[in-house]
């Protein structure tokens, strides 16, 4: 019998650590709650676009509960505006409905339909659900910005992976508000295109991996910034279900270290894979 370690991902995120990043990992059995395999896993680090989860379930919530509806439309403003991720400020249409827009987000981490869902339900909302699941160390900060000022807050989001593999865990057996609402989180986060990291180690199609491949099964969301890499997801096997998340703060300062980090991101897909299959 295998007697599956996470040796590999152990070395190789020590020897990124050792270069001077600041490395968190958790991974839990989804079962049992029972730690698998942590680093470090309740220091705060920044997490990026991770932080949208919370955004996500605040608005899964308000549809489970028919405060908002499904089809009801959220127009773009000019406020709303921002660059890089998301597909949305590349189209023509003004407005979506609620739901479209948390579907791009779960798709690729949209930034525009991000403030436009921000607008409409508020962060004090979003941050006042994320106090109410227990979750201390784990936030969304802000709306997305193209440049944060001195007023404004430092990051998009930060967390601690201890939170966030708890967050996917619960998810996982519908405890997040019900499993209606924590069904449909999973629902748009399976969207994600974004197999960069962790997940680049899982064989799946970046653009259609819904379904259950090989036997495993993949749900993940990332975050990147300067000097940030970022992941939290589920993975389940013949051999067992993990929740997981990695945190990596580096200094991003030319392209080997950075593809180091990613390099110790899919040793760590790797070691994940051989533990649940």
């Amino acid at each position: 019998m295998r007697q599956p370690t996470f040796r590999s991902a152990y070395r190789a995120l020590g020897a990124v650590a050792f270069e001077g990043a600041r490395v968190s990992v958790a991974v839990v059995d989804i079962e049992t709650g029972e730690s698998v395999f942590a680093v470090d896993e309740r220091i705060v680090l920044p997490t990026a676009s991770i932080g949208k989860i919370l955004l996500l379930i605040e608005v899964s919530a308000r549809l489970t509960d028919r405060t908002v509806s499904d089809f009801a439309i959220a127009d773009r403003a000019a406020a709303d505006a921002v660059a890089d991720s998301g597909i949305w400020q590349h189209l023509q249409a003004p407005a979506f409905p609620i739901a479209d827009l948390a579907a791009l987000v779960g798709a690729t981490s949209d930034n525009l339909a991000t403030n436009v869902l921000l607008r409409h339900v508020g962060l004090d909302a979003v941050r006042s659900r994320t106090e109410k699941l227990g979750l201390v160390r784990t936030a969304l900060l802000d709306r997305v910005r193209d440049v944060r000022g001195p007023d404004d807050a430092p990051q998009l989001s930060v967390g601690s992976t201890a939170e966030l593999a708890w967050l996917f865990q619960a998810l996982a057996n519908g405890h997040i508000i019900d499993p209606v609402t924590s069904q449909r989180v999973l629902s748009w986060l399976s969207l994600n295109a974004d197999l960069s990291m962790v997940a680049s180690a899982f064989g799946r199609d970046p653009l259609s991996h819904r379904g259950v491949e090989h036997n495993t099964w993949m749900v993940n969301k990332t975050g990147t910034d300067v000097g940030v890499r970022s992941e939290a997801g589920i993975l389940r096997g013949p051999r067992a279900g993990l929740a997981y998340a990695v945190s990596v703060h580096f200094d991003d300062t030319d392209l080997p270290r950075r593809l180091r980090v990613m390099d110790a991101l899919r040793a760590f897909g790797v070691d994940l894979l051989e533990f649940v299959h």
